[in-house]
């Protein structure tokens, strides 16, 4: 081989691990907006405390959580989406397990902040 074609693979797993790290800045910057959703929707709770009826206030909340958990989960399939093409390279990048994990875990998580949103 010659090393012209050692440069251009080498320039090639770069570009993969660039990749890489993007993918991961990417999925850690949708959990943020999601983990975002889920404070407007304690916010709700706090700002329209004594709104009548206040199941309004608790359905306007609930949407905040089902719109973080759909991020959750788009981001989830994103990355596993990206991961995936990569995969057919060298690129060492987190299992998707990690992404699922999370995944679930923040959906859990947005599940319980609504069931104590819902008996305030």
């Amino acid at each position: 081989m010659s090393d012209a074609d050692d440069q251009a693979k080498r320039r090639t797993r770069w570009a993969e691990d660039r990749t890489v790290l993007a993918n991961e800045r990417t999925f850690a910057s949708w959990m943020g907006t999601g983990l975002g959703a889920i404070g407007v929707a304690i916010g709700l709770k706090a700002v329209f405390g004594a709104f009548e009826p206040t199941w309004v206030a608790k359905a306007v909340a609930s949407l905040f959580l089902l719109a973080s958990i759909l991020i959750f989960w788009s981001a989830r399939r994103q990355a596993h989406k990206t991961l995936k093409r990569l995969s057919e390279n060298d690129a060492e990048a987190q299992p998707v397990r990690n992404f699922t994990i999370l995944a679930i875990v923040l959906t859990i998580s947005a599940l319980a902040t609504g069931a104590v949103l819902w008996s305030l």
